[in-house]
């Protein structure tokens, strides 16, 4: 069976050399390890220049590496003032721009917290300003998908029911999926069997056709939490994420697309998720 999925960090190798260093010597450094994905971690700020984007999009071409942007962790859609709001987009909006020029499709970010707000009024008030900030770089000719990411904490905006209701109801949207804060949000140790994988996967399906589960974009992590949810990431053998049945249950769903870590030591959980997802995939051929 053909590997389906490309697996890479969020940002640089932490084994990227000083020289050339940057993004670029991060590219080269994946490339080395077999790894084929880097989403560009723009978290604190997007500063970085369009010949920097040159050189980024060039390399990733050349080696072979998709590309994807995490945007500023400081964006939220669901802020109360007008102040808060215009900040929030634009840092998306630039966060976009650079990553098109980088060669980036795909753009992931947090969308926010409730505010003290019902939930669907929330829902509500993400997806006009979502759609605004779409209407806006499609007008631009920046087409790109906007990926708002699953969160670990019941205060914050990003269940996964909500950011697949995002992607049906805004064009140019698709979830960025994180198992890990699922499972974190859950705050009781539950979303964490093959099972509760298999029903989330099938989720996406029905509220996205075939596109939902052939353009998939996964984040995974080990992942320490309370019952209020998310604490930190931990590495995966460290952790209780259950991420083997998580990839069992990507196989047998048929899944494509591509599967970042975000563990704190990136390459070596990276590559660990690479070669159990091929171990799995020989076992599945071998029967």
């Amino acid at each position: 069976m053909e590997a389906a999925l490309r697996f890479g960090t969020v940002g640089s190798p932490l084994s990227t050399p000083p020289r050339p260093g940057g993004t670029v010597g991060g590219l080269q450094r994946l490339h080395e390890l077999g790894l084929e994905a880097l989403e560009l971690a723009w978290v604190r700020s997007v500063r970085v220049s369009e010949e920097t984007c040159r050189q980024i999009r060039e390399t990733a071409e050349a080696l072979g590496i998709v590309l994807s942007v995490h945007a500023p962790y400081f964006i939220n859609l669901n802020a109360k003032d007008r102040a808060g709001y215009r900040a929030s987009r634009e840092r998306l909006v630039a966060a976009a721009r650079a990553g098109y020029l980088a060669g980036a499709r795909d753009i992931v970010f947090h969308p926010g917290s409730y505010q003290g707000a019902r939930p669907e009024r929330a829902y509500e008030t993400v997806r006009r300003r979502l759609q605004e900030i779409v209407e806006e770089l499609r007008d631009e000719g920046v087409e790109v998908t906007l990926r708002p990411e699953t969160m670990g904490k019941s205060a914050l905006f990003g269940t996964l029911d909500e950011v697949i209701q995002l992607s049906r109801d805004v064009p140019g949207v698709l979830p960025c999926i994180d198992f890990a804060h699922l499972h974190a949000r859950a705050g009781d140790g539950s979303f964490n069997s093959y099972e509760e994988f298999m029903d989330a996967l099938r989720r996406v399906a029905a509220g996205l056709g075939p596109r939902g589960l052939q353009e998939l974009h996964v984040h995974v992590s080990g992942i320490a939490y309370t019952r209020k949810g998310e604490r930190h990431h931990l590495n995966l053998q460290e952790a209780d994420l259950q991420y083997e049945a998580l990839l069992r249950a990507l196989i047998d769903i048929g899944a494509r697309g591509r599967v970042l870590c975000e563990s704190p030591n990136l390459e070596e959980d990276a590559l660990l998720l690479q070669r159990t997802y091929r171990r799995l995939l020989a076992e599945r051929e071998g029967n």
